[in-house]
């Protein structure tokens, strides 16, 4: 698996002096690997620091007990929700072991002076499980439908020999999705049964790979972000899993990364209410050129440098797993 990740400086940061607040880090496990991207608050304190340790609590958490590739969707679906449970109790227990030394007897901690939102996926072909708080986004590649995908996962058995989960379910072909225990179309997405809905956007197949945005940030509107430091931040996690017979990749971004990697959905003659779209230019571009140079990350920070991502303004923070080949 080819695992790769970049971070850039946002030029309003640069311009006020101000560090970059974003983090990625990766774990390759060999047959599976893990991904994790956090984005420190704006005007926090050490919003940094906190996006440093959302993403080491996350890695270190989700590199333990990962089910086999042949375990049902049960397994996978209660793995992750208990599994982001734990990365935020350990993201508190760091945030307070590090403000502990700094604190004023008659005051609380204030864990905010650390917060940070986070995006996390588990890559084990042909599952990924995700959990997210706040407003990073996921994206998931596919191989080109032509090509046969292995047989469905257990308990999922459908008439179609890929588990009921062969085929497109929309117009569009994307992906599908389902509670636990459900059924889907091209893909299942399994939600935890407490984290809430979950949507799939694709853009039109090229490169041999189609992308489909299955963790889309916030909508315009959306109530104030939740960070790994709010109240109820672990009732508040999203958690789902989702299995693709032909998972090619799986990318995780900050959310200054969206007017670089999402397009409207007016680009494709599709109404507001359809949402963003993953940029296939962006998503399966950069896929193949990791490929091709085996997994080099400069082209990404590159990409992340340019003046197309220059106009956003906010940190860039990108990390990727891809399944090896062309």
């Amino acid at each position: 698996m080819i695992v790769a990740g970049a971070s850039v400086q946002g030029t309003a940061h640069l311009a006020r002096a101000q560090g970059c607040q974003d983090a990625f880090k990766a774990v390759d496990l060999g047959t599976a690997a893990v991904l994790a991207v956090a984005d420190g608050a704006g005007g926090r304190e050490r919003s940094a620091l906190g996006a440093h340790i959302a993403v080491d609590a996350a890695c270190r958490v989700l590199a333990e007990n990962v089910p086999e590739a042949a375990d049902a969707p049960e397994t996978w679906s209660a793995w992750i929700a208990a599994a982001g449970a734990t990365v935020v109790e350990h993201y508190r227990r760091s945030v307070e072991g590090v403000l502990s030394p700094f604190a004023v007897p008659s005051e609380p901690l204030d864990p905010g002076a650390l917060a940070a939102t986070l995006a996390a996926a588990v890559v084990r072909p042909p599952w990924v499980a995700f959990l997210s708080v706040g407003d990073c986004f996921g994206t998931v590649l596919t191989r080109d439908p032509d090509e046969p995908g292995p047989a469905g996962p257990p308990g999922l058995d459908g008439p179609d020999g890929l588990g009921g989960l062969g085929g497109p379910d929309g117009p569009d072909g994307s992906l599908g999705r389902a509670g636990s225990g459900g059924r889907a179309g091209s893909g299942g997405v399994h939600e935890s049964p407490e984290t809430g809905g979950s949507s799939a956007s694709t853009a039109p197949l090229a490169f041999g790979e189609r992308c489909h945005l299955v963790l889309p940030p916030p909508p315009p509107g959306a109530p104030e972000t939740v960070f790994l430091s709010s109240p109820g931040a672990a009732l508040r996690l999203r958690s789902f899993v989702l299995w693709e017979p032909r998972l090619s990749g799986v990318v995780l971004a900050t959310d200054g990364c969206a007017p670089l990697t999402l397009d409207h959905p007016s680009l494709r003659e599709l109404p507001p209410k359809a949402g963003p779209l993953p940029a296939e230019r962006f998503f399966c571009g950069l896929a193949a050129t990791l490929r091709a140079n085996d997994g080099d990350a400069e082209p990404l920070r590159a990409l992340l440098s340019g003046p197309d991502a220059a106009r956003t303004g906010d940190d860039l923070t990108v990390v990727c797993a891809l399944t090896e080949g062309s």
